[in-house]
């Protein structure tokens, strides 16, 4: 898919490109305006690809955005710039992932390449009046995006750490909780424990390309606006941070609580083998089949077996009652 939008003053313009749409696979080579400051590809067609080359900028491939060396992901070719970062996001079946987005910074437009779906993008799209900057540069347009990404990112741990509170509320609640519901809220804590992972790699990955954006002399607006998310980026990564602590003190404590559970099953199951000990070893003398035994003609012995088992596990419980075994 390919979208792409002018200037609109402070905000932006949607245009209209026939053969922009995933479904347009039979459509010719799109044409692209000279005036489009801002170019979203969305899982690129190669003729949407060939549509962005016409205009002198290469598009790199998903295999070339998922090389991890530095070298790879922040360089220059000419006079464009090119980012590569790791953005947590949706696929195209709705489940979360984290993927590479790269940005292509020219004197003339932003070139977006993606391949999932980060929710930024969308917000950013349908509201770019609202962004930091105006959208009247490139630069201006990317430093936007780049804060409406950070904000997504910071929304991201903030919705964890609302998790991690109500689990915490729930696990060292006074309430009882069920094992069942200590195994679900394990599984919830390791859910939150990727997402907080994925959102530590996006930030390690937006400070570095931030830092290479600020190192190419730049308008003094943008410069500081660059500034400003870079403190942001370090300020949420020291808070991710926390919440990854939090997880394993989360992760110990629920294991913690389960192994309690255990342990009062297996003590109850060892309580009442105890107490049947007894009784069984007065059964298996009585049950002896040998051939001088006097017991075997008493006329009182099965009932009197059974008293006695019974005094010996009644017995046995009064001792562990008065150990507080009990």
């Amino acid at each position: 898919m390919l979208m792409a939008y002018r200037t609109d003053g402070r905000g932006l313009q949607a245009l209209t490109i026939p053969g922009s749409r995933l479904e347009d696979r039979d459509a010719p080579v799109p044409a692209l305006p000279d005036d489009a400051i801002w170019i979203d590809l969305y899982r690129p067609l190669d003729r949407q690809v060939e549509a962005v080359r016409a205009l002198g900028i290469e598009v790199p491939t998903l295999e070339e955005m998922e090389e991890i060396e530095i070298s790879s992901r922040l360089y220059r070719v000419d006079t464009a710039d090119y980012m590569t970062v790791i953005l947590p996001g949706q696929s195209d079946g709705q489940e979360r992932v984290s993927g590479p987005v790269t940005f292509i910074l020219t004197a003339e437009r932003l070139v977006t390449v993606r391949h999932h779906a980060p929710r930024s993008f969308q917000t950013f799209a349908n509201r770019p009046e609202r962004a930091v900057a105006d959208c009247t540069s490139p630069e201006r347009v990317f430093v936007s995006l780049l804060d409406e990404i950070i904000a997504r990112l910071a929304d991201l741990l903030e919705g964890a750490g609302e998790v991690l509170d109500a689990n915490a509320r729930d696990v060292f609640g006074e309430a009882e909780i069920e094992p069942e519901d200590l195994q679900a809220a394990l599984k919830k804590v390791g859910r939150q424990g990727e997402l907080i992972g994925q959102v530590r790699l996006a930030l390690l990955s937006l400070e570095r390309a931030l830092i290479f954006f600020g190192n190419t002399k730049r308008e003094s607006t943008v410069r500081d606006l660059t500034k400003g998310l870079i403190r942001d980026v370090k300020a949420l990564a020291v808070h991710s941070d926390y919440l990854s602590s939090r997880i394993g003190l989360t992760v110990d404590a629920t294991l913690g609580m389960i192994n309690l559970e255990q342990n009062a099953t297996a003590r109850i199951l060892s309580v009442v083998a105890v107490l049947f000990l007894p009784p069984t070893l007065v059964a298996s003398i009585f049950g002896m089949n040998f051939t001088h035994m006097d017991i075997l003609d008493w006329p009182l012995g099965f009932p009197g077996s059974l008293f006695v088992m019974l005094v010996s596990a009644v017995g046995t419980y009064v001792v562990f009652k008065w150990k507080n075994w009990l």
